[in-house]
């Protein structure tokens, strides 16, 4: 079976490199979503939570750093200032951070339902 985030080297990188920054300041229940064949928008949602506003932001910060250190900027970023749901926009994929509360709330996982999860072949071993 080939490995969904196979499509171009680049977009593996820099996904890996987001849940890496993400897991590097304790991100919670962190998913990878392939959403190729289930809209044309973007080909993966990087979700993950933390537990509290402060974590929230660090995290987001984290994931713009070690991906503006690859040269790359997100072309859309919102709710950084409330951090309630951080929602980073780099086209080929978005991530997602939310506080607990509103990762419930808005349950993207449920919602893209038909979109095959492939964490596993993202959190490093």
């Amino acid at each position: 079976m080939n490995d969904p985030l196979t499509k171009t080297p680049d977009i593996e990188a820099q996904v890996r490199q987001a849940a890496v920054a993400a897991l590097d300041l304790k991100a919670v229940e962190l998913r990878l979503l392939h959403l190729e064949k289930v809209t044309d928008f973007t080909d993966y949602f990087l979700i993950c939570s933390g537990t509290n506003s402060r974590q929230v932001q660090a995290i987001a910060q984290s994931v713009q750093r070690r991906l503006r250190d690859e040269g790359l900027r997100p072309l859309h970023a919102e709710g950084e200032r409330q951090a309630r749901w951080v929602l980073l926009d780099y086209g080929d994929f978005v991530v997602h951070i939310f506080d607990e509360e509103h990762r419930q709330l808005y349950a993207l996982e449920r919602l893209w339902g038909d979109a095959p999860d492939v964490t596993e072949s993202v959190i490093p071993a």
